[in-house]
């Protein structure tokens, strides 16, 4: 079952992957437009703005994708040494450390967008950016992470009471450089 939840969740992510990977392009597209209107004397001006906003939601988003395809970097120099249930072990480990963390940025995150709706605050630049339409993505964003970094360390647990040690590397485990070179 934890395998199918993971299958199913680097589904839904790969969906929001490309939903920002298009996102991006656009803004690309639009900086772009923008340096080529430059050369003619003319700009449309708020292009750092909107590519800065841009980077945030990309990040924010961007972060639970990399984590099912296990992108984020690990030292695993122990880990390398280790049998199968003690590398599961350092891998469920790391994965309750990460969705501390995680967990922990998405409540500070929360202060930032309630701030901006009871202020109604704006960006102090030309664009007067409301920056709720900014902060709201971005703090779902980081929820996401949350709930799919403790969603991945549950089914982890789970895979390593019923002591099933290389279901659970196959999926949050950190592979030795050596094996990723071979």
């Amino acid at each position: 079952m934890e395998l199918k939840v993971i299958a199913i969740l680097r589904r839904l992510n790969k969906g929001v992957a490309l939903f920002v990977g298009a996102g991006l392009l656009v803004c690309a597209t639009f900086v772009l437009t923008d340096i080529i209107m430059r050369r003619f004397g003319t700009s449309l001006g708020g292009t750092e703005e909107i590519a800065g906003y841009a980077m945030a939601l990309a990040t924010s988003w961007g972060m639970a994708y990399t984590l099912l395809e296990m992108g984020h970097v690990r030292i695993d120099i122990l880990r390398s040494r280790a049998d199968s249930f003690k590398r599961a072990l350092f891998d469920v480990f790391s994965m309750i450390v990460m969705s501390g963390v995680i967990i922990t940025i998405a409540l500070k995150a929360w202060p930032v967008l309630e701030r901006s709706i009871k202020n109604g605050s704006t960006a102090n630049t030309p664009l007067e950016t409301p920056l709720v339409w900014v902060h709201l993505p971005w703090f779902a964003g980081w929820v996401w992470f949350a709930l799919m970094a403790t969603t991945i360390t549950l089914c982890a647990l789970s895979l390593l009471i019923k002591r099933r040690h290389s279901d659970t590397e196959q999926f949050i485990g950190a592979f030795a450089e050596q094996e990723t070179l071979q």
